[in-house]
Protein backbone atom coordinates (compact mmCIF):
# COMPACT_ATOMS: atom_id res chain seq x y z
CA UNK A 1 0.00 0.00 0.00
CA UNK A 2 1.75 3.14 -0.80
CA UNK A 3 1.33 6.26 1.81
CA UNK A 4 0.46 9.71 0.77
CA UNK A 5 1.53 11.77 3.43
CA UNK A 6 -0.05 15.49 3.68
CA UNK A 7 -3.91 17.00 3.03
CA UNK A 8 -5.21 17.63 -0.47
CA UNK A 9 -8.18 16.35 -2.26
CA UNK A 10 -8.36 12.38 -3.76
CA UNK A 11 -10.12 10.27 -5.79
CA UNK A 12 -10.41 6.63 -5.21
CA UNK A 13 -10.83 5.15 -8.86
CA UNK A 14 -12.79 1.63 -8.26
CA UNK A 15 -13.86 -1.96 -9.77
CA UNK A 16 -17.47 -2.81 -9.23
CA UNK A 17 -17.60 -6.47 -10.71
CA UNK A 18 -21.14 -7.15 -10.74
CA UNK A 19 -23.81 -4.92 -10.80
CA UNK A 20 -25.72 -4.55 -7.29
CA UNK A 21 -28.44 -2.60 -5.36
CA UNK A 22 -27.41 -0.89 -1.80
CA UNK A 23 -29.42 0.75 1.03
CA UNK A 24 -26.74 4.31 0.69
CA UNK A 25 -28.06 5.82 3.99
CA UNK A 26 -30.44 8.38 3.43
CA UNK A 27 -30.17 8.04 0.13
CA UNK A 28 -32.25 5.04 0.11
CA UNK A 29 -31.65 1.83 -2.26
CA UNK A 30 -29.70 2.66 -5.09
CA UNK A 31 -28.21 0.33 -7.87
CA UNK A 32 -24.60 0.13 -9.43
CA UNK A 33 -23.63 -0.88 -12.61
CA UNK A 34 -21.06 -3.13 -12.83
CA UNK A 35 -18.01 -1.01 -14.09
CA UNK A 36 -15.78 1.41 -12.67
CA UNK A 37 -16.45 3.97 -10.65
CA UNK A 38 -14.61 7.36 -9.16
CA UNK A 39 -14.98 8.88 -5.76
CA UNK A 40 -13.79 12.24 -5.08
CA UNK A 41 -13.61 12.84 -1.14
CA UNK A 42 -11.60 15.80 0.72
CA UNK A 43 -8.53 14.71 3.18
CA UNK A 44 -8.18 18.31 4.40
CA UNK A 45 -8.72 17.23 8.31
CA UNK A 46 -6.23 16.54 11.01
CA UNK A 47 -5.86 12.93 9.45
CA UNK A 48 -4.88 14.42 6.32
CA UNK A 49 -4.39 11.52 3.77
CA UNK A 50 -4.66 9.14 6.46
CA UNK A 51 -8.60 8.87 4.99
CA UNK A 52 -7.52 7.09 2.16
CA UNK A 53 -5.96 3.72 4.61
CA UNK A 54 -9.53 4.24 6.47
CA UNK A 55 -10.94 3.85 2.89
CA UNK A 56 -8.81 0.90 2.14
CA UNK A 57 -9.88 -0.15 5.48
CA UNK A 58 -13.53 -0.62 5.04
CA UNK A 59 -13.02 -1.70 1.27
CA UNK A 60 -10.96 -5.02 3.29
CA UNK A 61 -13.33 -5.15 5.26
CA UNK A 62 -11.12 -4.61 8.75
CA UNK A 63 -13.40 -1.36 9.57
CA UNK A 64 -17.11 -2.50 9.34
CA UNK A 65 -18.26 1.31 10.24
CA UNK A 66 -20.73 3.36 7.60
CA UNK A 67 -19.76 6.85 8.25
CA UNK A 68 -20.14 8.28 4.65
CA UNK A 69 -21.84 7.39 1.77
CA UNK A 70 -18.45 6.05 0.22
CA UNK A 71 -18.55 3.56 3.34
CA UNK A 72 -22.15 1.74 1.50
CA UNK A 73 -19.76 0.63 -1.53
CA UNK A 74 -16.29 -0.38 -0.85
CA UNK A 75 -16.76 -3.27 0.35
CA UNK A 76 -17.74 -4.57 -2.93
CA UNK A 77 -15.57 -2.46 -4.63
CA UNK A 78 -11.66 -3.06 -5.51
CA UNK A 79 -9.51 0.01 -5.44
CA UNK A 80 -7.31 0.17 -8.31
CA UNK A 81 -6.12 3.86 -7.95
CA UNK A 82 -5.74 6.96 -5.18
CA UNK A 83 -5.16 10.62 -7.62
CA UNK A 84 -4.28 12.86 -5.20
CA UNK A 85 -3.79 16.90 -5.90
CA UNK A 86 -4.41 20.13 -3.75
CA UNK A 87 -7.22 21.17 -5.88
CA UNK A 88 -10.49 21.60 -4.09
CA UNK A 89 -12.66 18.99 -3.46
CA UNK A 90 -15.66 20.25 -5.34
CA UNK A 91 -13.67 21.13 -8.25
CA UNK A 92 -12.22 18.08 -8.81
CA UNK A 93 -15.67 16.43 -8.70
CA UNK A 94 -16.92 19.21 -10.98
CA UNK A 95 -14.04 18.39 -13.52
CA UNK A 96 -15.26 14.78 -13.55
CA UNK A 97 -19.01 15.60 -13.70
CA UNK A 98 -18.87 17.33 -17.06
CA UNK A 99 -17.58 13.90 -18.57
CA UNK A 100 -18.59 10.99 -17.11
CA UNK A 101 -21.98 10.08 -15.21
CA UNK A 102 -22.89 10.65 -12.03
CA UNK A 103 -24.68 8.68 -8.88
CA UNK A 104 -27.37 11.58 -8.01
CA UNK A 105 -26.11 12.95 -4.79
CA UNK A 106 -24.02 10.17 -3.61
CA UNK A 107 -20.59 11.73 -1.17
CA UNK A 108 -22.02 15.44 -1.76
CA UNK A 109 -24.31 16.11 1.16
CA UNK A 110 -22.10 19.06 2.34
CA UNK A 111 -21.91 21.00 -0.56
CA UNK A 112 -23.94 22.37 -3.74
CA UNK A 113 -22.68 19.55 -5.91
CA UNK A 114 -24.82 17.16 -7.99
CA UNK A 115 -22.50 14.01 -7.04
CA UNK A 116 -18.56 13.17 -5.94
CA UNK A 117 -19.23 10.23 -7.35
CA UNK A 118 -19.01 8.94 -11.16
CA UNK A 119 -19.37 6.17 -13.43
CA UNK A 120 -17.87 4.46 -16.75
CA UNK A 121 -17.46 1.43 -18.13
CA UNK A 122 -14.32 2.44 -19.72
CA UNK A 123 -11.11 2.29 -16.79
CA UNK A 124 -8.88 3.80 -19.18
CA UNK A 125 -11.36 6.86 -20.03
CA UNK A 126 -11.78 7.15 -16.27
CA UNK A 127 -8.74 7.32 -15.55
CA UNK A 128 -7.53 9.67 -17.77
CA UNK A 129 -10.20 12.22 -16.98
CA UNK A 130 -9.75 11.92 -13.32
CA UNK A 131 -5.87 12.39 -13.48
CA UNK A 132 -7.27 15.67 -15.73
CA UNK A 133 -9.68 16.58 -13.21
CA UNK A 134 -6.81 16.53 -10.87
CA UNK A 135 -4.34 18.54 -13.09
CA UNK A 136 -6.76 21.54 -14.07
Amino acid sequence: MTVIEGKGTYTLVMRLAEGRKLKVGALGEIFFDEGYYAYTGSALGAGGFSRVARHRDVASGKNRAKQWHIDYLLPYVEILEVVTSHRPECSVAAGIDRTLSRVAGFGCSDCRCQSHLHYSRDADAMLRIVLQAHRV
